[in-house]
Formats: structure tokens, C-alpha cells, sequence
């Protein structure tokens, strides 16, 4: 057993209990054996010390019940201890599983991406415009450089995705005749849920004379057949606005100024707003001839209050009668260094502003010899409207060859600010715009490229043309006078490659340009067509069925058709084209929406036959729709009278009658609704209602379920015109629906006063 000591403790070294145990190596009987080997020696202070260490731990030993609160206190620090290491190694751990899952998703395919498909293969056709590509079965492809071939056509499942990289990086074109897609075929550029963030253009190419004509769609073209997806989505924008300020002509609220003259002996002095950079006075003084008209400058800047903007500019002589005190005023308000020492018939010009000082004083002077001054004598300032507008104020003077010349320029520089209704942080340097006309005529729609813009705010652009009209910015006795401003750059682009000038039987005697386009056709029982933020320009040809965007007889487009997600065209913009710009032809339950039509012509939102219904127009912008050819509607003046092949014999047609009734939105139902639009200039109408007896063209011989004149109308709600020549809202009259006859010789569709 174990021995313990008088106090209970027990001693530093325990007695082996016989003989045969187990013996530490230098274990001699009769000897306590140490359970550890001896420590070295201690001096005396130390063992004295341990002494008293031994004497005071038995003097405090503990109670039971505090031996048992020790044990439950270093029993609850281990478990406090337990905790805290785990809850590190979690944290550790979550940190880790957060770094790791952030990585591979960075590397991770995005579903909703076609061109992130991991069974895509890469495509490079190259440049071979002789190869026609039939995409099949099997075929997966994704085209990730420029190509050129004849057509291509994807079908029986055959899947052509546009490459894409998540910084926007790439740009493919894709150049080709036409693209037919069909049973099962797919053309995929962007998704809703993963918009197309590079940039991508399809450019169809080539001449109304040449090549193969293919049947229903022609040539130089972008088809669906039944079967067939097409599925386009460029990079999100606000598609169009409208000015929160007038813009005026040149860029200034009082215009741009300019004034030169020969010959116009003296100073001759103009002063300026410093706010508005309106010329407030317009003098000349002839201080050569006359001490009475220097008194006069001199006074005319005495009045002057601070901050206004003085230009000087010498002609042919100013020196002779300019008394000292007007010269010592020119130096103490206009900080002039030059004018003491003006002599005769030099050339001399100043722009400064009144008690300024030097530091705001721009001026030069030359030297008169053999009737030249040897250059011009050139003063110049830049300053900033009340409104952040930046401008320059330039004076001049000189000596051509004997010829006496002085003028001043004040002139926007740098740009010209337009502030804008809405947020248009997404408009980016170098795209194009384009500003309505708020007069009369359409024509003063004007187009200006963007300029970067630090000091803008997300309400403001800058434009690198000076205007040329007034854009009216204001709310004008309750009516809305502001102008459209539309965005025309997309980052994905459908264009026709147009030659230089008119050719074949285009339509030349009434055009001088190439109007034969590119155009895109949807038919019927297509899979799935959705296409928004596309640029479409130069599309549309003077041909019947040949428009930017044409949807030809394709039924139900939405729910009541049997498509899930219901057809829709969002934020296109279709400009600088030949016939049209979207055609409803036979087709109900489409959405058009946030699209503008500029430049177009003919009709530009056309629903064609009169049996379109329950079709929905919201917030689109049609611009500057002028005539076209194709129906005697389009038509004007000049083209009614000159197309006479389809009336009976020498009929000639009545243009006001027959005629002129080109517009942006023509609707030929009226179940269909409009909301939010804007048809700011038309040749003649902005909005027309008309009512077809019976349905025309390829809808011909269907029954109307009921006369349109009686059907109620859908939604008009909030839709905006002007800059019309004719009229801004039309809901009258018909089209013929019967062919030129003896009984009435007037031609097929033309319009028709007794529709009703």
C-alpha cells in the first residue's frame, strides 16, 4: 500500500512493496526509490525556500468541497476551450468552401449563356463567299472570328451560337447572303437572361441583278420557317427620352455669332453676357478720325459691370484720335498690356472681361508693312454659361493685300450639352442619336454622335455636332412641346451592305441611293422568335414582303397560339432603311416595344391586311417616315402620278384622294392597342386608323368576325405626335379592295373615301 505521511499527503517517494517489483535501473535494496531521478543539487537558500514552498502548501490545503469546485471549474474551462476550436476550425472551414465555390464559379459554364453550351465546338468558316454551310443534326457550333460565306442555313436541330466573353471583348461579323433557319434549326446570339455583351453584326450582301433568288424570301436575307428559332439580345439600354431643357440651334441659348468686315475703320467692340453668351452691344468708334468717339468707348466701359466679356478688334486704323484716357480705362478694366503702344494701321484684337485683370485678358497685335500684317492678329477666350456650356469668345484683326479685315466669333467649343429626361448613364462615347424636330418639318430631326462627358451627370450627354435648329425642352401652356431623343447604336447589328448609288429597276427615277437592303422574315409556326437591343440599318427593299422586320401571316403569336413565352420585339432600332419598319402582316398577340423607326420609308409601323388584332404598340418612337413606292398610300405627289401600271387604262391618279397618306403608325384593325408612342414627323399622318371593307393582299377571302367600323377599340393611351404635314391623327376611311375595272380605274389598295 502507500505510505502516506502525518498529515495525509502523500510523501515525495514511494517504498517498493517486496522485493521482486519492478526496479529502476540503480535500484539498492533498503533504499526508497525515487519515482523520477533525483533533482541536481540545491543550495542552501534554495532548499530553504522549498522548504518553506512544501511548509505553506500544506499550511492551505483545500476543503473536499472546494477540490470539487476546482474540478467543475477546469472541467467548464475544457469545454469553453472545446468550443472556441471548433468554432475556429468552422469558420476556417466555410472560409476555405466560400474561396473555392468563388473560384469555380468564376470558371463556371452559365446556363442561362448559349455560348457558355460546354457542347458547343468552336467554328471558323474563314472568308470563302462561294461556301454554302448547312448546319444539321449534330452540328453545334460556335463562331468566334469573322467569316464570309455564301448562306447558311441551320436545320433538323443544328444549332449556330455568336461567342461571347464577360468583359465584352469580341467583335464577329458574320458576312453572308442570306441565313435560312428551319425544322429544328437554331440561331442564338445573347439571351434574355444573358445578354450579348461584345459586339456582333450580320451583314448581308449582295446586288438585286446577281445571284439566286430564293423562293418566298428572295435574296439578302434573315428567314424563319416553321421550326425555326431566332433568338437575338444585345446589351440593355434606355432606347429613347426626352429633352428636360430646349436645346437651341448652334448650342447657345441666343445662338452662335459671327461678324466680318472690311474696311471697318476703328475699334470695333462687342460686349457679351458672361451667362448666356448673348451680344448685348455692337459698336464701332472711329478713334482714328474723332477724339469725340474715343470719349464715347470710354464711357461705354466705364458703365460695364464686372464679369462682363469685352472683344476689340482693330480696323484699318484705330491710333490717331484715341485719347490717353481711354487707352489707361482699357488697361485698368480690361487688363490690355498692347494698347499703349498701338500704332498706326496695326493689327490689333483683345478679348478680356471688365475688372478682370491681366490674368483674364487675351490680346495680340502685328505689325502693318507693304499693306499685309503679315498674319493675323488673334484674341481668344473660353468661358461657361450659367448652364456648364462651354464656349469661346474670338476677335481678330488683320491686313490681307491691302484689304482691311476685323471679326469676332462666339461659337460653342467642346461639345454641346443636351440634359435629358431620363437616366442615360447607359449611353456610351461615340454612339449616334438622334433629336426630334419640334416644328413643322419633320426634316429638322437632326443626328449627333456623343462625346465623352466626366463632367456629365447620368441626366446629360454631349454631342459633337452644333445643332442646327431649336429642339424645344419645355412644357408650353400645358401642352408637352419636348423633344424625342433616341438612342440608334446597338452593340448588335443587322445591315444590308448597300452600293453607292441607285441601280437596276430600283426605283431610280425617285431615288438616287441604293435602297435594295437586308431583310428579316418570320413565318409561320416558328419555335420561338424574340429579338431585343438590335440596330437593323439599311434593311427594307422596294419590294413587296421585304421589310426591316416582317412577321408574314403567322397566326397567334402568344398564349392563345401556343407559345409559352409570347413573341416580342424590345428596343430595336431600325434607321436609315428602304420599306418599313416592322410589319404585322396577318399576325395577332405581338408585342412591339421601346423600338424607334428612323428614316424609313413608306409606312414605318405597318399592320398590313386589316385582320391583325390584339397586337400591342408600347412606348416606340417612329421619326422622319417619308414616301415610298410600294402601295399608292406611301406614295406621294410626284410617285402617285408617275406609277400608273396598275390603274385602268388612262386613269391618271388624284394624289390628295388616291394618294399621300404615308404614315409612322398605320393601324388597319382597331382591336389592336397603342401606348406610350410617339410619331414625331411624317410625310403625312402620324397615326392612322383605317377600316377594310374586307381583309386584302394574301389575307384575302377571310371572313372579319365583325365590320371593323364597330369593333371596339383597343387601348389608346398616351401616344404623342407632331412634326406631321397632313395631319396628327387620322381615324377615317379605308383602302380600295377591289382591282382597277372600267367601272372604277383607280388601282388596288388605294385609299378610298367611300370605305365606310
Amino acid at each position: 500500500m502507500h505510505a502516506t505521511d502525518s498529515r495525509g499527503q502523500p510523501p515525495a517517494f514511494l517504498q517498493p512493496q517486496n522485493g521482486n517489483g519492478h526496479r529502476s535501473s540503480g535500484y539498492v535494496p533498503g533504499k526508497v526509490v525515487p519515482l523520477r531521478p533525483p533533482p541536481p543539487p540545491k543550495s542552501q537558500a534554495s532548499a530553504k525556500l522549498t522548504s518553506v514552498r512544501q511548509e505553506a502548501r500544506a499550511t492551505f490545503a483545500f476543503s473536499p468541497e472546494e477540490q470539487q469546485a476546482q474540478r467543475e471549474s477546469r472541467k467548464q474551462k475544457r469545454h469553453k476551450n472545446t468550443f472556441i476550436c471548433f468554432a475556429i476550425t468552422s469558420f476556417s472551414f466555410f472560409v476555405a468552401l466560400a474561396v473555392i465555390l468563388g473560384i469555380s464559379s468564376k470558371y463556371a459554364p452559365d446556363e442561362n449563356c448559349p455560348d457558355q453550351n460546354p457542347r458547343l465546338r468552336n467554328w471558323d468558316p474563314g472568308q470563302d463567299s462561294a461556301k454554302q454551310v448547312v448546319i444539321k443534326e449534330g452540328d453545334m457550333f460556335r463562331l468566334t472570328s469573322d467569316a464570309t460565306v455564301n448562306s447558311v442555313v441551320i436545320q433538323d436541330g443544328g444549332l449556330l451560337v455568336f461567342g461571347d466573353d464577360k468583359d465584352g471583348s469580341r467583335n464577329i461579323t458574320l458576312r453572308t447572303h442570306y441565313i435560312l433557319i428551319k425544322d429544328g434549326g437554331a440561331l442564338h446570339i445573347g439571351a434574355e437572361k444573358c445578354r450579348y455583351k461584345s459586339k456582333a453584326t450580320i451583314a448581308l450582301y449582295g446586288k438585286s441583278d446577281e445571284g439566286e433568288s430564293m423562293p418566298t424570301f428572295g435574296k439578302k436575307f434573315i428567314g424563319v420557317e416553321a421550326g425555326g428559332t431566332l433568338e437575338i439580345h444585345g446589351a440593355q439600354t434606355v432606347s429613347w427620352t426626352l429633352l428636360a431643357r430646349t436645346l437651341h440651334s448652334s448650342g447657345l441659348t441666343f445662338g452662335s455669332y459671327a461678324f466680318e468686315k472690311d474696311f471697318s475703320r476703328g475699334l470695333n467692340v462687342r460686349i457679351i453676357d458672361q451667362d448666356t453668351a448673348k451680344i448685348l452691344e455692337s459698336e464701332k468708334f472711329d478713334t482714328h478720325e474723332y477724339h469725340n468717339e474715343s470719349r464715347r468707348l470710354q464711357e461705354l466701359l466705364r458703365i460695364q459691370d464686372p464679369g462682363r466679356i469685352v472683344a476689340i478688334a482693330v480696323g484699318d486704323s484705330a491710333a490717331k484720335s484715341l485719347l490717353q484716357g481711354t487707352i489707361q480705362m482699357i488697361q485698368d478694366r480690361l487688363g490690355s498690356k498692347l494698347i499703349q503702344g498701338l500704332g498706326y494701321r496695326q493689327a490689333w484684337a483683345l478679348v478680356g472681361v471688365i475688372d478682370g485683370g491681366s490674368a483674364s485678358c487675351n490680346e495680340s497685335v502685328r505689325n502693318y508693312e507693304n499693306h499685309s500684317s503679315g498674319g493675323k492678329a488673334l484674341a481668344q477666350r473660353e468661358f461657361y454659361t450659367v448652364d456648364g456650356q462651354k464656349f469661346t469668345v474670338t476677335a481678330y484683326s488683320e491686313w490681307i493685300e491691302g484689304v482691311s479685315l476685323s471679326g469676332f466669333r462666339v461659337e460653342v467649343v467642346d461639345g454641346v450639352k443636351l440634359h435629358l429626361l431620363d437616366d442615360v448613364s447607359s449611353w456610351k462615347p461615340g454612339d449616334q442619336i438622334v433629336v426630334a424636330s419640334t416644328d413643322y418639318s419633320m426634316y429638322q430631326a437632326e443626328e449627333f454622335t456623343l462625346l465623352p462627358c466626366p463632367e456629365c451627370s447620368r441626366f446629360q450627354v454631349k454631342v459633337k455636332e452644333a445643332p442646327q435648329f431649336l429642339h424645344m425642352g419645355e412644357i408650353t401652356d400645358g401642352v408637352d412641346m419636348r423633344a424625342e431623343v433616341g438612342i440608334l447604336t446597338r452593340n448588335v447589328v443587322i445591315r444590308g451592305e448597300m452600293e453607292d448609288s441607285c441601280y437596276a429597276g430600283n426605283q431610280c427615277q425617285f431615288f438616287d441611293y441604293d435602297t435594295f437592303g437586308g431583310h428579316v422574315m418570320i413565318r409561320k409556326n416558328f419555335t420561338s422568335v424574340h429579338l431585343s437591343y438590335v440596330e437593323l440599318r439599311h434593311m427594307g427593299q422596294q419590294h413587296l414582303g421585304r421589310y426591316p422586320v416582317h412577321f408574314h401571316l403567322c397566326g397567334d403569336v402568344d398564349h392563345k397560339g401556343g407559345y409559352r413565352h409570347a413573341t416580342f420585339v424590345d428596343g430595336l432600332s431600325i434607321h436609315h432603311s428602304f420599306s418599313r419598319c416592322i410589319t404585322v402582316h396577318g399576325t395577332n398577340g405581338l408585342l412591339i416595344k421601346d423600338t424607334i423607326g428612323f428614316d424609313t420609308l413608306g409606312h414605318c409601323f405597318f399592320l398590313e391586311d386589316g385582320i391583325e388584332q390584339r397586337n400591342t404598340l408600347f412606348h416606340n418612337l417612329g421619326l422622319l417616315t417619308k414616301p415610298g413606292t410600294l402601295l399608292p398610300t406611301d406614295r406621294n405627289n410626284s410617285m402617285c402620278t408617275a406609277m400608273r401600271e396598275k390603274v385602268f387604262g388612262n386613269y391618271v391618279p388624284v394624289p390628295a384622294t388616291d394618294c399621300m397618306a404615308v404614315s409612322t403608325f398605320w393601324i388597319a384593325h382597331p382591336n389592336n392597342n397603342l401606348i406610350s408612342n410617339a410619331a414625331a414627323g411624317s410625310q403625312d399622318a402620324g397615326i392612322w386608323y383605317l377600316f377594310h371593307k374586307e381583309p386584302t393582299g394574301e389575307s384575302s377571302g377571310l371572313q372579319l368576325l365583325a365590320k371593323p367600323e364597330l369593333t371596339p377599340l383597343g387601348i389608346f393611351y398616351n401616344n404623342r405626335v407632331h412634326s406631321s404635314f397632313k395631319a396628327g391623327l387620322f381615324i377615317d376611311k379605308g383602302v380600295k379592295t377591289t382591282n382597277a375595272s372600267a367601272a372604277d380605274p383607280r388601282e388596288y389598295l388605294c385609299l378610298d373615301n367611300s370605305a365606310r
